[in-house]
């Protein structure tokens, strides 16, 4: 594969992994892989593509701040909660071996693949309370761990916790989510990178790839099409999840 090609390749799944994030979510299903294909193993895979992450949520982050309703010293305390673990699943994620975490990776990707087929259940409450209850500071620190050891799905398990132990509206719990996983991919990314388990071309090449694909789906915001488009990212993502698992 000539550079080139690799170069395409990555910057079109990091279109497609935004993309995801921005209609679906789990775009890391897409791009995870996609660098594991492209011969890195399973650490600095899972390394380099927490920089396509971390990009993607900064102007989210940024969006945000700029509402009058937002609440990030409320996101900031619930971010904090999930540097522990985000730091000790990274130190899990390094020291694994490559078949295992793939075969694991194999089973995470199937389960978002139900996630997003399964319909979103109705939420109404309005709730824009500030107050952090005991048991969203014990979800954060699973959470934080689940993240730092391998991030794909982890906006699902943000937003459930925060919509269900909280009780807050969908505009507070998105602001949260991309602030939370904005503030602990962060020192996941530098432990990887402390252990030469970061290919800054890559990710900065699917950085922008994602940049772009969340970008296009905002602005095209898709309705019609939506199902379609996510009936085919499904299936790609599931014959990803067969490949890992040596099915073909």
């Amino acid at each position: 594969m000539s550079e080139l090609t690799a170069i395409l390749i990555l910057f079109g799944a990091g279109i497609i992994g935004g993309f995801m994030n921005v209609i679906a979510g789990g775009g890391s299903s897409f791009t995870l892989p996609a660098l594991i294909f492209m011969g890195l193993d399973s650490a600095l895979a899972n390394g380099t593509n927490r920089i396509a992450v971390i990009a993607q949520n900064i102007p989210a982050v940024y969006v945000f701040k700029k509402e009058k309703d937002h609440q990030l010293k409320v996101s900031f305390k619930m971010a904090i909660l999930t540097l522990p673990g985000s730091v000790a699943g990274a130190l899990v994620a390094i020291e694994m071996g490559d078949e295992l975490f793939q075969k694991i990776l194999g089973i995470v990707i199937i389960c978002v693949i139900i996630l997003m087929l399964v319909p979103s259940p109705k939420f109404n409450a309005t709730s824009s309370q500030t107050k952090i209850p005991w048991t969203l500071h014990l979800s954060m620190l699973g959470i934080g761990f689940y993240g730092g050891f391998m991030q794909i799905g982890v906006g699902f398990l943000i937003m459930a916790a925060i919509q269900y132990l909280m009780k807050l509206n969908l505009l507070y719990v998105n602001m949260h989510k991309v602030f939370i996983v904005l503030v602990f991919m962060i020192p996941s990314l530098i432990v990887f990178w402390a252990t030469g388990n970061v290919n800054w071309k890559l990710g900065l090449i699917l950085a922008a790839g994602n940049a772009l694909g969340g970008w296009a789906a905002a602005k095209l915001s898709i309705k019609k099409g939506e199902k379609l488009i996510k009936a085919a990212l499904i299936v790609c993502v599931f014959i990803m999840a067969l490949k890992l698992w040596n099915v073909f």
